[in-house]
């Protein structure tokens, strides 16, 4: 039994008697404290916690992962959340993305721009859909709960995981090619030049399986090291990204050719035609991380720190790695006569043993920090909220790893154009119906008012009809078919997969947050009753 502090707790083992709950209207106005039951207690500054002696007491939706985390718990200030952000965009997969961008014909300020503000744009549903967590200290695939019903939120959740599960073999792979690369120049031709199993070296197999290793032994030992790890890791990265930058201006003898590099698109209708989709492919990079939020949310300790925490973390440090991405990659292009997007590729061509070792330490420091917040984290909790009785966080983790093998993520970043259009451009749209939802429901529909305990049991406010809300099953269903039907290009017909959504799959994202969450409004329009 985990006590929650006196506030609420957790027992897997005897059935107790919950206190009868209410059902209040969607647009009730009643505070969320107020229950009959006194169920829950609201702090000062608006926080929510269980009342002392409230128990959740159904194993098929509460475990100690799950559980609200108790206030004493909720410790994360504005540095926290500022490091956690500086740790998840100073890595691999945000360099390729902004040095992708050069590569399909953007100069660096083109480049720079349309990261820019697709992190703008993202940043407002992740502080929205955050809120949640820190008001009530509960994960994402609880807060689904509130939308989709007890059951239902497993929808939602298993999107989610599918997307994180695809990232971390993503991230992986690409951690250990920098094993493989970079360990290579240190040893010799011979570890580079090994036998080829599936279409590459043996070694770089072996790299990747010692590089996905070494994430889940640290993940293991849970959130508090997942904290302190963050704290110390991201300014090493962008020291080390700016060494990199340092390297390659002093190879193309100055700054000057990292910025006269011209745009081959220009600003004319080429130009618009790249701009809009890699707009969405931005705003899609980030997609998962602005569901899975409150995981880390929920142990803020106001919502003053984390919304400051991730208004300076995310924008700031998702541009300003950007811009040292496309300088590196303008230069690269300089020197070598092509753009080089790919930062590993890049730092093998370091001459120096020590060079090298310094590029290996940062790519795998970088990418330890951002696979294990953002691609291990969520997932572990949407595997345990499926089956809670049978897996708990670390179990969830461990299925994430092995997932995250079985997805081939080796030909997800094939080249630019499948990353960002097809792979990013789909999980955007995806992921960017739920967030429509998600908003909707708990900032328009129930102002932000929960009832805490409800979130937990069968004959609370969210069951629905057998714990589905089909409300927002079918604004999730026909929010994702605008968005992602008409896809086109890499596995998709030519013509889009549904011709005439093809207009419609440029805005994926754009489109599904907006069609489920104006669809989910409309079919909740007069529901004042649980059904």
């Amino acid at each position: 039994m985990v006590d929650g502090g006196g506030r609420g707790a957790y027992n897997s083992g005897n059935r107790l008697s919950a206190p009868e709950v209410r059902w209040f209207p969607l647009s009730s106005d009643a505070p969320s404290g107020s229950g009959p039951a006194g169920e829950q207690v609201v702090q000062p500054d608006g926080r929510v916690a269980l009342a002392a002696g409230v128990r959740l007491t159904d194993p098929r939706f509460a475990n100690p992962d799950l559980a609200p985390v108790p206030l004493e718990r909720r410790t994360w200030g504005v540095y926290n959340y500022l490091s956690l952000w500086v740790g998840m965009a100073h890595n691999i997969p945000s360099w390729t993305l902004a040095s992708g961008l050069v590569a399909l014909g953007m100069d660096w300020k083109q480049a720079v721009l349309t990261i820019a503000l697709g992190n703008l744009i993202v940043l407002v549903p992740m502080l929205l859909i955050g809120h949640a967590g820190t008001k009530y200290g509960i994960p994402f695939p609880v807060v689904a709960r509130s939308a989709f019903g007890l059951r239902g939120a497993n929808l939602p959740a298993l999107v989610r995981a599918a997307v994180a599960c695809a990232w971390f073999g993503i991230q992986t792979w690409l951690g250990g090619e920098a094993i493989f690369l970079l360990a290579g120049k240190v040893i010799g031709h011979g570890w580079q030049d090994a036998a080829s199993v599936g279409g590459y070296p043996w070694t770089q197999w072996a790299s990747f399986l010692a590089f996905w290793v070494l994430q889940l032994l640290i993940i293991v030992r849970g959130m508090e090291t997942l904290r302190r790890f963050e704290g110390w890791a991201a300014p090493a990265v962008l020291l080390g990204a700016f060494a990199l930058l340092g390297w390659i201006t002093n190879k193309a003898g100055g700054f000057g050719p990292l910025l006269d590099q011209p745009s081959k698109l220009g600003w004319g209708h080429q130009f618009w035609k790249v701009f809009f989709p890699s707009l969405m492919g931005m705003i899609g990079f980030w997609s998962t991380l602005s569901l899975n939020i409150p995981d880390f949310t929920r142990f803020g300790g106001s919502q003053r720190a984390q919304v400051r925490g991730q208004a300076l973390g995310l924008p700031t440090t998702m541009t300003l790695f950007a811009l040292l991405s496309v300088l590196v990659t303008s230069g690269s292009q300089a020197v070598y006569g092509a753009p080089i997007w790919d930062p590993i590729q890049l730092a093998a061509k370091i001459g120096s043993t020590a060079g090298t070792l310094i590029a290996l330490l940062t790519v795998l420091v970088a990418t330890v920090s951002v696979n294990i917040a953002a691609n291990v984290v969520s997932p572990a909790y949407d595997l345990a909220h499926l089956w809670p009785r049978r897996i708990n966080f670390r179990r969830g983790a461990l299925i994430t790893g092995v997932l995250g093998i079985v997805i081939f993520p080796w030909k997800l970043i094939s080249n630019p154009h499948l990353y960002i259009y097809t792979w990013l451009g789909v999980v955007g749209g995806l992921l960017g119906t739920v967030a429509g939802i998600l908003i909707a429901d708990y900032w328009l529909l129930r102002r932000t008012s929960l009832r805490l305990a409800g979130l937990y049991r069968q004959d609370g406010d969210y069951w629905y009809a057998a714990g589905w809300n089909w409300r927002a099953v079918t604004a999730l269903l026909v929010g994702g078919l605008l968005a992602v039907g008409g896809s086109y290009g890499g596995p998709f017909p030519a013509h889009g997969l549904i011709p005439f959504l093809k207009p419609l799959a440029d805005y994926g994202w754009a489109v599904g947050l907006a069609s489920a969450l104006l669809l989910y409004l409309l079919l909740n329009a007069g529901r004042s009753s649980r059904d």
